[in-house]
């Protein structure tokens, strides 16, 4: 059973390899070119900061959510501006599902999803947060934010293209092995209506897992999805929450642990609740 399990995931790696790579070249491909860009638009949005956000987070740009959270941290944009892009960002999800076959219409579907929940939930945050947080007029300077963190983007696309294919390969891999080793050990339906059977306990599972501050979580969030193990609402909620390594760099950067701790409480209550809403509605993609 582990030698097929091991095949299995195998299988499933090599399959996916080599539409992974042309994915991510493209990927890299559009960051040289319009990363700066999309980040000077951004930073100059002021009260359409939000849509500007959601619009710019779901393209599939290595990192944006990292950029973001370095130009909040720099005082450049706000708090809603920064919830937008942590919720529209899709991270990994886009590879995943191109990589997949999944129709263009469902993937269509989820971009847009996040984007119109990014837009609304930035505003609405964006109001909150200033009865929440602290004052945040700091002074830092962005370009000392950089500095501050050794920033090296001048690596070849080609070369950055096969490092993020070769990881998220080993994510798909490790999680593809976890999951066909549950479905062996306790059977696909069962563990599927486990985590949809108990009402919001599928969507709070996938909002924390989404909370993993790396790739991975958009990863196993889309695979279990396709695997059939959670439902629309729940991966949305996942994929509302992971921000990538986002709130990793926010953590580092702002200095008030509690701004971050309440910054991430507001994305973790979004996504729960917009993962309930869309159960609730019996949408499907």
């Amino acid at each position: 059973m582990i030698t097929d399990i091991l095949l299995d995931a195998l299988m499933d790696c090599l399959r996916l390899l080599p539409f992974l790579f042309l994915t991510y070249l493209g990927m890299e491909l559009l960051e040289s070119r319009a990363g700066d860009k999309l980040q000077n638009v951004i930073s100059r949005a002021g009260k359409s900061g939000p849509v500007w956000g959601a619009l710019l987070g779901v393209i599939p740009q290595c990192g944006f959510s990292a950029s973001a959270a370095s130009l909040y941290a720099g005082r450049v944009i706000n708090v809603g501006t920064l919830l937008a892009v942590f919720l529209s960002t899709s991270d990994e999800m886009l590879p995943i599902f191109l990589s997949s076959a999944v129709p263009v219409k469902t993937i269509g579907l989820v971009l847009l999803s996040k984007v119109v929940v990014a837009i609304i939930s930035g505003y609405i945050l964006g109001m909150l947060a200033k009865r929440l947080l602290p004052s945040t007029d700091g002074h830092m300077d962005i370009h000392k934010v950089c500095e501050h963190e050794h920033c090296d983007c001048h690596e070849g696309v080609f070369k950055s293209a096969v490092k993020h294919t070769i990881r998220i390969t080993f994510y798909v891999f490790v999680f593809s092995v976890v999951l066909n080793g549950l479905i062996e050990l306790v059977g696909e339906e069962t563990l599927a209506g486990f985590l949809t059977g108990i009402p919001v306990l599928g969507v709070l599972s996938a909002a924390v897992i989404g909370l993993i501050p790396n790739c991975a979580a958009s990863v196993v969030l889309a695979q279990m999805y396709l695997a059939g193990v959670i439902s629309t609402g729940a991966m949305i909620a996942g994929l509302l929450v992971g921000a990538g390594v986002g709130l990793l760099i926010l953590f580092r950067l702002c200095l008030n642990k509690r701004e971050c701790l309440i910054i991430t409480g507001l994305l973790f209550a979004c996504g729960v609740f917009w993962g309930c809403i869309f159960d609730m509605l019996g949408i499907v993609f």
